[in-house]
């Protein structure tokens, strides 16, 4: 009997498989992560070697299309070493061979998810900035592609927020970079005419598309989450976690255009969710107000004194890239500045 209770998992089992489960993953990712460093690195060398070569020695085209047919007869059954991705190694190097600071970031991010930065974005910042977020929202390629389609990094340089205010400095920059001033519904089938209850049931029909919409890193907790307050029930639209900020993210929608009232509501549900439901190890809620149309000014004025975290953006269900904002983003050094302070 002795023996069967020493062969017998005790209480702390669980616990035990949850740690080495765990720790398995994260050596995973550890390696994945040290694999796709070395090789992203393999490509920068084989890029700079093809510059410097051509520099030295003035060779052409042919070049490259040699090197990799016998690359490839040399390493047989060995991906990524044709001629497309061979002159994408070329570009690569030559793209942030000046630029010390990317040359380093770019490591951090799969040679995928370069690819798609490289080709599709032109100004150095706008590089870094999705290059960032890939690495701290853990994007996705595909997530990535959806996000510079939607013009992310201008509408999260726009936002209207007072996070400055509101959040900690540890947590400003994120929160000011997860939270946009435009979000693209594309995927909705509904007319321009709709109710608040009908965008809102239309959303969770589509919760994975709308998801990926807010940002990739939402969690969903639930529609009309009910709060009770003074034995008085209150119903907030929309409730999210963002995983890697650690808090809650209370959502209303609104159809209309935003009202300087719809910034008291929010505070009042964002003040029921830290005492009530937020965990002691979970950072402060956030809120959005998501609106259909938005004075600029209003919203300011409206975000100037409240304590609360609290954004306030607007949506579309067709897809309009405000091009004509680029010349409103903040200057070079504030966009920096910003980037800058993802790592803190």
């Amino acid at each position: 009997m002795n023996e069967l209770k020493k062969n017998t998992p005790g209480p702390d089992y669980a616990h035990l498989l949850a740690e080495v489960k765990e720790r398995v993953r994260s050596a995973q990712y550890a390696a994945l992560k040290a694999v796709n460093t070395e090789l992203v690195g393999l490509y920068w060398d084989i890029g700079r070697m093809i510059v410097e070569r051509q520099d030295a020695e003035g060779w052409g085209r042919a070049v490259v299309e040699s090197l990799a047919a016998d690359i490839q007869a040399e390493f047989p059954g060995v991906s990524g070493f044709s001629s497309s991705n061979l002159w994408r190694m070329k570009g690569f190097f030559e793209t942030y061979q000046g630029v010390e600071k990317l040359a380093l970031l770019v490591r951090e991010i799969g040679w995928s998810h370069n690819i798609v930065i490289m080709e599709r974005c032109s100004d150095p910042l706008e590089r870094e900035f999705y290059i960032r977020m890939t690495r701290k929202f853990g994007w996705s390629k595909n997530v990535l592609i959806h996000q510079i389609g939607n013009q992310s990094y201008e509408k999260s340089l726009l936002g209207q927020t007072n996070f400055d205010q509101a959040l900690t400095p540890k947590l400003r920059a994120q929160a000011k970079l997860a939270v946009k001033d435009e979000y693209t519904f594309d995927f909705l089938e509904l007319g321009e005419e709709h109710s608040e209850r009908e965008l809102e049931r239309a959303l969770i029909v589509r919760i994975e598309d709308f998801l990926r919409a807010m940002g990739g890193m939402f969690a969903f907790m639930g529609s009309q989450y009910r709060l009770e307050i003074d034995g008085k029930e209150f119903f907030i639209d929309l409730l999210l976690f963002h995983r890697r900020l650690r808090c809650l993210v209370a959502i209303e929608l609104k159809v209309g255009e935003f009202q300087p009232e719809f910034v008291g509501k929010m505070q009042f549900y964002l003040t029921a969710l830290d005492r009530q439901v937020r965990q002691e190890d979970e950072n402060p809620s956030i809120g959005i107000v998501l609106c259909k149309e938005k004075s600029r000014t209003i919203v300011e004025y409206a975000l100037h004194n409240s304590r609360k975290p609290i954004g306030v953006a607007t949506y579309e269900i067709t897809r309009t890239l405000p091009r004509e904002l680029k010349g409103q983003l903040p200057q070079p050094e504030e966009i920096a500045a910003l980037l800058e302070g993802m790592e803190k």
